[in-house]
């Protein structure tokens, strides 16, 4: 054997995480680019509305479709397209949508490094606690309490888009803010408090206020794809808990829980072989 295919075979694969964040940037970048081309001049290039391209635009246009046969001003029948896909994955795989492939999750994962790098942990340490001062977390009891809003709101949502012409979420939807390119007063507000709670607290947005990862909360209890945790090597070492980007209490054994994303970094953290596996059952 060569010294060339030496180096080859001892060449570590591509870990999950930089995987993960591949895809994520896929996400963000077609995201924009579904931005950018609604903003190109000329009349061919708007191709309908940012908010058409939305998951979320297929549940708030719902009940308007289904009761008055119509759909809210912004969205069309590739709301429901894209929100089919979403749910199948989900079906599938539980909430990884939000921890794989949604643009928005994958910036808050950016911004909650960046503020890791700018408040004292130049180079993270995978399983080990950040001595950084941010993103940092809130009192349980208040981070306990503050989870519900986004159920309230997806509730909230889904009442008021029966009488309502535009979508609920449209004047003050974050991926608007971050992707559409047409800005107004109240979108730069949300665009500035997504970037500064992204910072402070990692992924905001996704444990206490987005409607959509509330709707897809539930796919996490039926989902056949999941994280099975072998509790007789399991040492509790709390490698898992640390790396947690929704810091859920003992994460390597709550993949079921609903605010789980699925997104695989208790698997890639843990140091012992085969203690969590990724299987159907």
């Amino acid at each position: 054997m060569t010294a060339r295919a030496k180096t080859k075979a001892k060449k570590k694969p591509t870990s999950l995480m930089k995987i993960r964040h591949r895809i994520q940037g896929l996400a963000v970048l077609g995201t924009f680019l579904i931005g950018l081309r609604h903003v190109m001049p000329g009349e061919a290039s708007t191709g309908g509305s940012f908010d058409a391209f939305c998951p979320f635009g297929g549940i708030e246009t719902l009940l308007p479709y289904l009761f008055r046969g119509e759909t809210l001003k912004t969205t069309n029948l590739l709301n429901f397209a894209i929100l089919i896909g979403v749910l199948g994955v989900s079906l599938l795989t539980g909430r990884s949508f939000c921890g794989w492939l949604c643009p928005l999750g994958g910036l808050q994962d950016r911004l909650a490094r960046l503020a890791q790098r700018l408040t004292g942990d130049k180079r993270h340490i995978r399983g080990k606690k950040s001595p950084a001062r941010f993103p940092m977390r809130l009192p349980k009891r208040v981070d306990q309490w503050a989870r519900t809003i986004k159920y309230l709101l997806l509730g909230i949502i889904v009442w008021v888009s029966v009488t309502a012409v535009y979508p609920p979420l449209h004047f003050l939807c974050p991926v608007r803010a971050v992707f559409s390119f047409q800005m107004t007063g109240l979108l730069w507000s949300v665009l500035i408090t997504f970037i500064v709670t992204s910072m402070l607290v990692e992924r905001f947005w996704c444990k206490y206020l987005c409607p959509l990862g509330a709707a897809l909360a539930i796919f996490n209890k039926i989902a056949p794809i999941r994280l099975r945790l072998n509790e007789h090597t399991c040492v509790d070492c709390g490698r898992c808990d640390t790396e947690c980007p929704m810091d859920i209490e003992d994460a390597h054994a709550n993949s079921r829980d609903l605010e789980c994303i699925q997104c695989l970094e208790c698997l890639e953290t843990c140091a012992l072989k085969d203690t969590i596996t990724l299987e159907v059952y």
